[in-house]
C-alpha cells in the first residue's frame, strides 16, 4: 500500500512543529494531506504537535462539541499510529506560557502588519465582521511556533503566511532584544496528495463532501458509492485521470493494482460502480486495523488524558525555558 513518498531523513537534526484545529470530524483529506506525514515525521526528527484549542475559539464553538472534538483528534492520531514516546502530542490550552509570549509579541506586532494578513483580508472581503480572536491569530500562531524554537514547520501553500509573519515578528525581537528566537522555515511539500472530495472538489468539511476516517461503516460506504462521476455507460472506455474515484483509489492500492484499474477503465465494460466498489473494499482494509485499534483506546477512559498531559509537560518544560530567556531579555525577570 502506499499514499504520499516517504519522509525518511527529510527532517534530520530538526524540531518540527504542527498543529490541527479541532474544528470537525477528521477525514480522508486531513489525514493524507496533515495527519500522515505528522506521524511519519516522528521517526527522523524532534517533533511536537499539538491539537489548537484555543485557535479553535474564535468561530465559538459549542462547548459540548468542542470538548467532544479535542478528545477524537486525539484519538485519531493515536489510532492511526502517533507514538506519545516520539512526538510531543499535547493540547494546546494546556501550555499556559502561550498566552504570556502571545501578549508580548503583540506588543512588538503593527497594526497594519495584521491587517495585511490573508485570513483577516478574506473574511473582510466576504462580508464577515471578524473578532478580535482572528484579528490577532497570526500573533498567537507566532508564539506557538516560536515558543518551541522550531526549526521547520511543515505547511500547504496557502499557510506559508503564517510563518513568514512567525520570522517577522521573531526578527523584530531579536533586533531589539538580542537573538532569542529561532527563526523558522516553512516547509512546503509540492507532492502532497491532493484528494478529492465526493463532489470532485476538493475535499473540505465546508463543502460538505467529506469521506470520514473512523465514520459508520455502512455510511462510509454509501458515501463513496455517491461519488460523482461522468454520465458514460458501463460499455463506453474511460479516462481514470479525470475520475475522482480513481483518484480515491491511487492513495490506498498497490501500484500494480492502480495499473490493473487503469486498464479496466480504458478498456471499457468496468462501470463506476464497480471502481466503487473497490475502492471501498480498498478503504475498509487499510483503516481495519486502525479502527480496531481506537476501538481499545476509546475504552480505556484514562488513556487519552494521560497521553495528553505528559506532552503539554514535555511541552510546557521547553516552553518555560524559552519564556525565561523572553522575560529575561525585555526586563522582566
Amino acid at each position: 500500500m502506499f499514499a504520499v513518498p516517504e519522509l525518511q531523513g527529510e527532517f534530520e537534526n530538526m524540531r518540527v512543529l504542527s498543529g490541527i484545529q479541532p474544528s470537525g470530524t477528521i477525514h480522508l483529506g486531513n489525514y493524507f494531506a496533515m495527519m500522515k506525514p505528522a506521524i511519519e515525521t516522528q521517526n527522523d526528527a524532534e517533533t511536537y504537535l499539538f491539537i489548537a484549542d484555543l485557535h479553535a475559539l474564535t468561530v465559538l464553538p459549542d462547548p459540548g462539541d468542542l470538548k467532544s472534538r479535542i478528545n477524537d483528534v486525539a484519538l485519531d492520531f493515536l489510532a492511526c499510529g502517533l507514538d506519545p514516546d516520539k512526538t510531543v502530542f499535547f493540547r494546546h490550552s494546556d501550555i499556559k506560557q502561550t498566552m504570556e509570549l502571545t501578549w508580548i509579541l503583540s506588543c512588538l506586532t503593527p497594526m497594519g502588519f495584521l491587517e495585511r494578513c490573508h485570513s483577516f483580508k478574506d473574511k473582510i472581503a466576504n462580508g464577515i465582521k471578524p473578532n478580535h480572536g482572528l484579528f490577532a491569530y497570526p500573533v498567537l500562531m507566532a508564539a506557538d511556533i516560536l515558543l518551541y524554537k522550531s526549526t521547520t514547520v511543515p505547511v500547504g501553500k496557502d499557510q506559508k503566511q503564517h510563518v513568514e509573519v512567525a520570522r517577522d515578528i521573531a526578527l523584530r525581537f531579536n533586533n531589539r532584544y538580542g537573538d532569542v528566537f529561532v527563526l523558522p522555515e516553512e516547509r512546503i511539500r509540492e507532492n502532497v496528495a491532493i484528494v478529492p472530495g465526493t463532489d470532485g472538489r476538493k475535499m473540505s468539511k465546508s463543502y460538505g463532501n467529506t469521506i470520514e476516517l473512523f465514520g459508520n461503516e455502512k455510511q462510509s460506504r454509501k458515501r463513496i458509492m455517491s461519488i460523482l462521476t461522468d454520465s458514460k455507460t458501463l460499455e463506453e472506455p474511460k479516462d481514470p485521470e479525470t475520475c475522482p474515484v480513481f483518484a480515491l483509489y491511487k492513495l490506498f492500492a498497490s501500484e500494480f493494482e492502480v495499473a490493473e484499474m487503469a486498464e479496466k477503465y480504458r478498456a471499457g465494460n468496468y462501470g463506476y460502480g464497480h471502481a466503487k466498489q473497490a475502492l471501498v473494499e480498498v478503504f475498509m482494509e487499510y483503516f481495519k486495523p486502525m479502527r480496531a485499534r481506537r476501538a481499545e483506546l476509546e475504552a480505556d477512559s484514562g488513556y487519552i488524558e494521560s497521553v495528553l498531559s505528559k506532552g503539554a509537560a514535555k511541552a510546557a518544560e521547553t516552553a518555560e525555558e524559552t519564556l525565561r530567556e523572553v522575560r529575561v531579555a525585555i526586563g522582566l525577570d
